[in-house]
C-alpha cells in the first residue's frame, strides 16, 4: 500500500495548482483569490524551483468550490495536466513498453505526483480497472471528494488518450461512490463511457486487451533508466516521514538551509538531546537529514533549471562552490556538470 504523504511537505512542482488557478482565472476569478490561504503568489507558480504541498493544493480546491459555480471546473483541470507535467515520472510512463507496465509504473510511483487520492489497479477476466480512493487520513466534505475524483478521472482519460491509439482510449465504464450529480452530462462528455453511481468504490475500467498495447513513445531501455530515477526519488521521500520528516521540512524551508540542530529543536519545542534520540530511533541523524536536503535540492536544481553551479551551491547552503562540488561527488560519485548532462 502506498505510504500516505505528509500534507505539509513541499515536494511537488506547482503544475496542478497552476492548472486549477488558470481555469478559475478564465472564469473571471483572480489568481490571488484562488490562492487565498496557501501562502503562494501567482508568481510562485511560474518559478521552476518552487515546490508546493498537498495541503496547499487542497486549499485551492476548497477555494474553487467557494468561488466558482461551474461544475465543469475539475474536468477542465484534468485535461490540462499532461503526463509531461509529472517530470521524470511522466516520461517514465510515456516510455513504458506496454500498457500493462504503464499501469504498474503509474501506481508504483504515484507518490511523486501530488497524490490527493490513492491509486491502485485490478485485473479481472475481461477488464482492467484503475481504483481510486480518498486517503483515510484526509477527511473531506462530500463536495470536495467528488471534485477531486472528477479531476483524477479526467486526468486518467487524458493520459490514456495520450498513450493509446484513437480507437482504444475510451474506458468501458466508470463506477462512482456517490449519487448521480446534476451535471451528469459532463461525465458523459469527458469520460464517454457507461456510468454507475452509488457504487462501493471508484473505478475506471478498460478492456483487458489494452494491456498488451504499446504506448506511442514506448522504449524499454529509456523506460528502465527513467524508472531507476523514479526509484531514487521515492527513496528520497523516505526522509520526509516522522520526526525526520518534520526536521527535513524545517531545514528545506530555511533560507540557504542553514538550520542548526539547536534551532530545529527549538522549533519542535524539544531539547537537542531528545531530538537526537528520536532521530536515532528512526535510523537517521540531523547531519544526515541536512545532507539529504542539500543533495535532493541540488539534484532538482540541476535537473530542472539552468542555474550555474555557483548559484546552486549558494542556494543549497555552501559558502564555497568547491565545497559543493566535493559534497556532490560524495553524494553521486560524479560532478554537477556530468549529472546535468
Amino acid at each position: 500500500m502506498m505510504q500516505l504523504p505528509l500534507w505539509n511537505e513541499k515536494r511537488y512542482a506547482p503544475y496542478k495548482i497552476a492548472a486549477l488557478v488558470e481555469v478559475l482565472r478564465e472564469q473571471g476569478i483572480a489568481p490571488e483569490a484562488s490562492l487565498s490561504g496557501t501562502g503562494l503568489s501567482p508568481e510562485d507558480l511560474t518559478q521552476p524551483e518552487g515546490l508546493t504541498s498537498i495541503r496547499q493544493y487542497i486549499t485551492v480546491c476548497h477555494n474553487a468550490l467557494q468561488l466558482s459555480k461551474d461544475p465543469e471546473t475539475p474536468f477542465r483541470v484534468g485535461t490540462r495536466i499532461p503526463l509531461s507535467a509529472y517530470g521524470m515520472y511522466g516520461f517514465a510512463l510515456l516510455c513504458c513498453p506496454t500498457i500493462h507496465e504503464f499501469m504498474r509504473t503509474a501506481v508504483r510511483y504515484h507518490r511523486l505526483a501530488t497524490p490527493v487520492v490513492s491509486m491502485s489497479w485490478r485485473e479481472e477476466k475481461d477488464s482492467v480497472s484503475w481504483i481510486l480512493a480518498m486517503n483515510p487520513a484526509m477527511l473531506h466534505p462530500d463536495s470536495l471528494t467528488r471534485f477531486l475524483l472528477e479531476q483524477q478521472l479526467t486526468q486518467i482519460t487524458t493520459h490514456m488518450k495520450t498513450v493509446l491509439e484513437p480507437d482504444r482510449w475510451r474506458p468501458l465504464r466508470a463506477a462512482l461512490p456517490y449519487v448521480t450529480p446534476r451535471h451528469l452530462s459532463l461525465y458523459k462528455r469527458y469520460l464517454g463511457c457507461e456510468l454507475r453511481f452509488g457504487q462501493p468504490e471508484c473505478e475506471l475500467s478498460y478492456p483487458k486487451s489494452i494491456l498488451s498495447a504499446k504506448p506511442c513513445m514506448a522504449h524499454p531501455l529509456t523506460s528502465k533508466l527513467l524508472r531507476d530515477t523514479c526509484d531514487r526519488l521515492i527513496g528520497e521521500i523516505k526522509t520526509s516521514t516522522g520526526v525526520a520528516g518534520e526536521v527535513y521540512q524545517i531545514i528545506a524551508s530555511t533560507p540557504r538551509h542553514s538550520l542548526t540542530m539547536e534551532m530545529a529543536a527549538q522549533q519542535l519545542a524539544t531539547t537537542v538531546r531528545t531530538l537526537h534520540r528520536k532521530l536515532h530511533s528512526e535510523g537517521t541523524s540531523f547531519t544526515q537529514i541536512l545532507d539529504d536536503v542539500r543533495c535532493s535540492l541540488a539534484k532538482e536544481y540541476l535537473r530542472s533549471t539552468k542555474l550555474s553551479t555557483e548559484a546552486i551551491s549558494e542556494l543549497v547552503g555552501f559558502s564555497e562552490a568547491a565545497n559543493f562540488r566535493h559534497a556532490f561527488r560524495r553524494w553521486t560519485g560524479g560532478t554537477p556538470a556530468n549529472f546535468r548532462r
